[in-house]
């Protein structure tokens, strides 16, 4: 059972759970509909309900829910039922970052400002089942509020319904998507040649860097050192894949292991070498 400490909307409520004594945001459809401060309402099983304790990226989770309009909230959960669907359990109180991120997104299209993010087709490759759930918005902006949102929002928001789902923060898999652009553009600089990211051979270039931060952020090792057939056998692809790692090791604040250079270099040579047949 909750008391309602404060109404948001229809559909949402600040309410403090009697046995804890804790704030939660709780959110169902038409529940808060004609309720007041002091009553008291048991939450029906397809009510969603998160704890006001957390502290995410963005700042403290009732902070954010006092600061943006419920309708960014119901958007982000509906967002978030979506990512349920596809992935099953997930942390859903990633709600309030990506409700606070929705919020300021909907203010910059209804003032006419525009984003750009160069990393939105690394996104829309690397996380492509999140970026699919993430365009839901779309029709969700255009049915709620009239307003049109842009591939670039939508990578941003397939970040956040990435992080619901594997303990990865957004601004980490920011970093990732980056590294694996960096590594492409170093490749690109070896080669001379400008490299598709629909191709095979990007995907698992791409996915290899996925895995090198995977094993960073759990301490995990690889077992068998090829750094020094590697160094002798391609220097070239050596020596951009070194940098690469220590590159990913500043951005990212995580110790890549040394053993990592070689098995990076052999993806990048057989991009360049595939690049180089073409």
């Amino acid at each position: 059972m909750y008391r309602i400490a404060k109404t948001l909307n229809h559909n949402s409520f600040i309410g403090v759970e009697e046995n804890s004594n804790q704030e939660y945001l709780v959110m169902g459809k038409g529940i808060a509909f004609g309720k007041k401060p002091g009553q008291r309402v048991e939450p029906a099983e397809d009510t969603h309900i998160y704890s006001l304790t957390k502290l995410t990226e963005r700042g403290n989770a009732r902070a954010i829910v006092q600061g943006v309009s419920p309708v960014s909230l119901e958007l982000a959960s509906a967002v978030l039922d979506q990512a349920e669907k596809e992935f099953g359990k997930i942390d859903r109180s990633i709600v309030f970052p990506m409700a606070d991120h929705l919020d300021f997104a909907i203010r910059r299209i209804q003032n006419g400002e525009q984003i750009s993010n160069p990393l939105t087709d690394d996104i829309r490759i690397m996380f492509y089942k999140e970026y699919k759930i993430a365009a839901c918005i779309r029709n969700l902006l255009k049915e709620r509020l009239q307003i049109d949102i842009d591939e670039h929002e939508i990578g941003y928001i397939a970040l956040h319904v990435h992080s619901a789902i594997v303990e990865e923060n957004v601004s980490q898999a920011m970093e990732v998507a980056r590294a694996v652009r960096d590594s492409i553009s170093l490749v690109e600089n070896v080669t001379g040649h400008k490299i598709d990211v629909m191709s095979l051979s990007y995907n698992r270039l791409m996915n290899h860097i996925r895995y090198m931060v995977a094993r960073a952020v759990n301490g995990e090792k690889l077992k068998m050192n090829i750094n020094d057939y590697m160094s002798v056998k391609f220097p070239e692809a050596f020596q951009a894949a070194k940098k690469i790692c220590e590159e990913m090791e500043t951005s990212l604040k995580l110790p890549m292991e040394e053993i990592e250079i070689g098995y990076l270099a052999m993806h990048m040579e057989r991009m360049m070498d595939r690049e180089e047949q073409e």
